[in-house]
């Protein structure tokens, strides 16, 4: 799949996908998602790196497929035309594009691990302020990017700009609130100074 193809899939991808296709959209998704999670949990320790290595992409599929069946109701219910399984395909591009936008992130943030003082440090609270608040704007920018790629995909497909709009706004409720509990459930991420690292 080409970067082209991610960010303006052609009229067919929602509605008659090929299996290959999914799979590597899937795989941009979590490897760019794994790749930034890495970095996430660098900074507290490597271990700690592997785990939210695996947790980031977890957190996106758990979200995803539990929320599949809302989703698709919210797509019909709201006017779009989108089924259940135009909705997870269209859910899943823009987890792909903001797993793209992380992944490419992932050098940069990783050297911020790399040179910012060390969690045993006189300077590590201030470092884990400045390491959180530095990953929330990036996260809240690929999301933000990626919510706009996804509002394009669903007004190409909706009757109306109001349905992609509505459709829109209504799966960020059920994905923000489903993606929070699984937050929870998941933390930590970056790992705080003072907590020993562990999985969960």
């Amino acid at each position: 799949m080409t970067l082209r193809e991610l960010i303006q899939p052609d009229d067919g991808w929602l509605d008659a996908p090929t299996p290959a296709r999914v799979i590597r959209v899937a795989i941009v998704a979590m490897a760019g998602m794994a790749l930034y999670g890495f970095t996430m949990g660098f900074w507290r320790d490597p271990l700690m790196g592997a785990y939210v290595a695996v947790k980031l992409p977890l957190l996106i599929a758990l979200t995803l497929v539990c929320n599949g069946l809302l989703n698709g109701l919210l797509g019909l219910l709201l006017g779009t035309g989108l089924g259940f399984r135009q909705s997870l395909l269209a859910l899943l591009t823009a987890f792909a594009l903001a797993g793209l936008i992380l992944g490419s992130l992932a050098p940069v943030t990783l050297l911020l691990a790399w040179n910012a003082p060390p969690p045993d440090s006189p300077g590590a609270r201030t470092a884990h302020a400045a390491y959180l608040v530095t990953h929330t704007f990036l996260i809240g920018f690929a999301g933000i990017t990626a919510n706009i790629h996804l509002h394009r995909l669903l007004a190409a497909k909706s009757p109306t700009a109001a349905a992609a709009t509505a459709t829109l706004l209504a799966w960020l409720g059920g994905n923000g609130f489903l993606g929070a509990q699984f937050s929870w459930i998941l933390r930590p991420f970056f790992g705080t100074p003072t907590l020993k690292v562990q999985f969960l």
